[in-house]
């Protein structure tokens, strides 16, 4: 039997139509809801239109009658900043999917804002980048109370393929301070492929021949070959996981190992070489560019290159 609760098709605006704001709106849109959407920028927006969405002219425009409203983001003070826009326009009892990732003060502050304007505030950073966002397929960590979780499945359900629940108050943090472990991961991964590819280089190592070694055992992994491919094959833009965004991330990661006193040095490191790629360039390409950090000059060097099969 269907849930009247889960099936319903709502009015959702979604606040921030960058990489993942825009692919989430589209799955949003074509699970049935009505979309309604807010950039900055209105010409990143704009390219919305064709699937059925409705391009608003602010924050508060995009969130009047809204039955939810999603925000993705580039940090916590944006989302602050816009939200305190947009939520005198939402009624009170509406829930707010809060999928930005900040840091852990900032999850604090924006559920105090929740509160004064009488929002239901989840917190609900995703994983996965530009693929999966695009297909409906994102993992969404959340948190928020158990009553008010119906409310926002229809959301949930369109943006992703799971689930997982991680507390039952959403200005805690629970699932922000999962996501900034799991990225944390994911960033020395990240940087670790892109030195391997300039090691290799610079001792005139074919990387073939390194993943070759590692294959089929404990030190063979998915992701890494993932990214090398992305920096050998030069498929770096458009971005699933833009530079400049990531090293905001590994500064967020940094600061509330700091906060808790734990000293994650891989971490500062990732940061600074993140922030090192984007200076030279780089910071609107996907984060395996990071590799471009090993080398001095605003190009870097060429990576080298997989042997091409022939026909």
């Amino acid at each position: 039997m269907t849930d009247p609760m889960t099936d319903r098709r709502l009015t959702v605006s979604v606040l921030g139509t960058g990489i993942m704001g825009a692919a989430m709106a589209r799955s949003l849109a074509r699970s049935g809801h009505t979309v309604r959407v807010w950039n900055r920028t209105r010409a990143k927006a704009e390219p919305l239109a064709a699937d059925g969405v409705h391009i608003a002219d602010g924050p508060a425009d995009a969130a009047e009658g809204s039955d939810a409203v999603l925000t993705m983001l580039h940090d916590g003070p944006a989302v602050l900043g816009v939200m305190r826009e947009a939520a005198p326009a939402l009624r009170p009892g509406t829930p707010w999917v809060q999928s930005t990732t900040v840091g852990i003060d900032a999850i604090g502050e924006l559920g105090a804002l929740a509160r004064a304007h009488e929002l239901v505030f989840f917190d609900a950073p995703v994983l996965g980048t530009r693929q999966p966002a695009e297909a409906g397929r994102l993992k969404v960590l959340a948190a928020g109370p158990t009553g008010s979780r119906a409310a926002v499945a229809p959301v949930l359900d369109a943006v992703g393929a799971l689930t997982v629940w991680t507390g039952e108050d959403g200005s805690e943090g629970s699932a922000t301070r999962l996501k900034l472990v799991v990225n944390s991961w994911i960033l020395t991964a990240t940087n670790a492929a892109g030195e391997v590819l300039a090691l290799s280089q610079a001792l005139g190592v074919d990387p073939d021949t390194f993943f070759d070694v590692i294959a089929g055992g404990h030190l063979d992994l998915g992701y890494l070959r993932l990214k090398a491919e992305l920096v050998r094959d030069g498929r770096l833009s458009p971005a699933s996981f833009a530079v400049a965004t990531a090293a905001k991330d590994a500064r967020l990661i940094a600061e509330a190992a700091r906060r808790y006193g734990v000293r994650l040095d891989l971490v500062d490191a990732d940061a600074a070489r993140l922030e090192r790629a984007a200076a030279q360039g780089h910071g609107d390409e996907d984060m395996a560019a990071a590799y471009y950090a090993s080398f001095d000059g605003q190009g870097g060097a060429a990576p080298a290159a997989r042997p091409d099969p022939g026909p």
